[in-house]
């Protein structure tokens, strides 16, 4: 049985006495593209750096096939990229293409990169330019060529569709649904449901440090009883729903 590219079971975190995460537990199928909803300040983030290592949880365990994921070693089938993504002004975008293919002992072609700039609509020229004179959306574009030509088993993106127009995010999803064809599995967050709604396989809503829900967007709809709503419409409703209860 192939191992699960990422395994999270019962992460806990806390900031002082508020506990941004308690008892958080999903898995990962290989070859899907899993999408995690919260609000701004959930902790999707911290999640995110507790599965890198950059933040340790105070319970909990987390597996990266099969391996746990404080041993470096275990994350050298992932690629991951911030939200807040930058590359050196000093590099041209091809010198950061390669130097970032180095890091997985990769070859770089530039062919390669002009054509997944083009599958990102970014104007392959820019490669030749240096990152200094890169817009933020050119930026984080970029980092998404990086990603992709790394064409590790898994990827994880901290909002990927930040900064990207909207025909940049068409490109976007069409290039991540060709990377989940080829096997591999994509596990990101992020604020625009829209896109989740149409390229997750599966999702995982996360409020007030739970998981509230695992499984596809049309489950979700449908056991909320949003029929003919959008994602987004029954996220913000079971918010409502669990606001009031609380209450």
């Amino acid at each position: 049985m192939e191992k699960a590219p990422l395994e999270i079971n019962g992460i806990t975190k806390k900031y002082g006495k508020r506990k941004v995460l308690d008892g958080v537990d999903f898995k990962l199928a290989p070859g899907e593209i899993f999408g995690l909803i919260g609000l701004n300040g959930v902790g999707k983030t911290t999640l995110i750096k507790i599965i890198l290592d950059l933040l340790k949880a105070d319970k909990g365990n987390i597996q990266l096939f099969g391996e746990d994921h404080t041993i470096a070693k275990s994350r050298r089938h992932l690629c991951y990229l911030p939200e807040k993504f930058m590359p050196s002004p000093y590099l041209k975008g091809h010198e950061f293409l390669s130097l970032a293919a180095s890091y997985y002992e990769k070859p770089y072609k530039k062919e390669q990169g002009q054509r997944m700039a083009e599958s990102l609509d970014l104007d392959p020229k820019a490669l030749q330019q240096k990152i200094a004179r890169y817009s933020k959306g050119m930026g984080q574009k970029l980092g998404l060529i990086s990603a992709f030509l790394s064409e590790t088993p898994l990827l994880i993106l901290d909002e990927p569709m930040s900064g990207l127009d909207p025909k940049a995010r068409v490109y976007l999803k069409r290039v991540l649904q060709s990377y989940r064809d080829a096997g591999r599995t994509i596990f990101f967050s992020s604020h625009i449901l829209a896109d989740m709604d149409q390229i997750c396989d599966r999702i995982a809503v996360l409020h007030a440090g739970n998981i509230v829900f695992t499984g596809t967007p049309e489950v979700f709809k449908k056991e909320y009883q949003a029929k003919g709503k959008t994602l987004e419409e029954t996220f913000l409703s079971v918010l409502e729903g669990l606001s009031a209860n609380a209450a």
